[in-house]
Order: C-alpha cells, then sequence, then structure tokens
C-alpha cells in the first residue's frame, strides 16, 4: 500500500475534527453573542453553556478518543510496514464511522443512531489493534 492510500483516512479525520471544532467555535459565538451564556460558570466548567454548546463541546471532546489509538496504529503500521489493503479498509470503516457519529451527535444527537456508529468505530478499531497484533507477533524479527 501507498504511504499516501495509508494517510488519507487520517488526514479525513484530522479534517472532521477541525470541522467539529468550527462548529463548536460557531454555536459558542452565538451563544455568547445572544446572551444565553452564564460566564462566571463557563470559567469553572461547560454547565454555563447552553445545551447545543455542550453537544458541538462534547462532540470535539470525543475527537480525542477512539481517534488517538487509530492515529497510533496507524504510524506504527507505518513504520512497521504492516499496512495493507485490508488495514487500509478498516481505517475507512474507522473514519466513516466517525463521521457519522459526529453529524449525528451535533444534529440531532438521537442515541439510536449515534451508539451503533460509535460501536461501529469501537469494533474496527478493535479488530485492527487485533490484526496489527497477530502479524507483528507471528512475523519475522525486522531488521
Amino acid at each position: 500500500m501507498s504511504v499516501q492510500a495509508i494517510l488519507l483516512p487520517v488526514f479525513v479525520q484530522i479534517a472532521l475534527t477541525f470541522a467539529v471544532l468550527f462548529r463548536l467555535g460557531t454555536v459558542r459565538l452565538r451563544a455568547v453573542r445572544a446572551g444565553s451564556v452564564a460566564r462566571e460558570r463557563v470559567m469553572i466548567d461547560d454547565s454555563g453553556w447552553p445545551a447545543e454548546v455542550r453537544q458541538a463541546s462534547n462532540c470535539f471532546r470525543n475527537q480525542f478518543e477512539l481517534p488517538v489509538l487509530f492515529y497510533a496504529l496507524v504510524a506504527l503500521a507505518l513504520i512497521t510496514r504492516q499496512a495493507d489493503g485490508v488495514f487500509v479498509v478498516l481505517a475507512w470503516v474507522f473514519v466513516l464511522s466517525r463521521i457519522v457519529h459526529a453529524v449525528v451527535h451535533v444534529t440531532t444527537n438521537e442515541l439510536r443512531w449515534r451508539f451503533p456508529s460509535y460501536m461501529v468505530g469501537v469494533v474496527v478499531l478493535a479488530a485492527m489493534w487485533i490484526l496489527f497484533a497477530l502479524a507483528i507477533l507471528i512475523a519475522p524479527a525486522l531488521p
């Protein structure tokens, strides 16, 4: 697999993170302009923000949970040359699940859609880590 094919899902995941960040900035600015922010509470925690802002904030925070394991795995797979076609397909499934999860999270926030999309990502990422670990443990030693 080419480096570009392996890294393209990473670039899309990073673009998603920035898109969610820009969404968060937009809803925060709108809330501040509307005067619906309890400024003294916001300095301590998120409870001073309106629900729409907390929802976008939770989605943004979520971009630094599972995806961190994805980024580490891609870097390790590149270094050890363990990223094959199956790896790239699974990487795309993971990223697509993250996109669906984020879209649901910042729009309807409907758990019956959000949770399954999250779990698809969890299962795919776990499978990727298991396949990677097996490939490393079974492969001959690297020079």
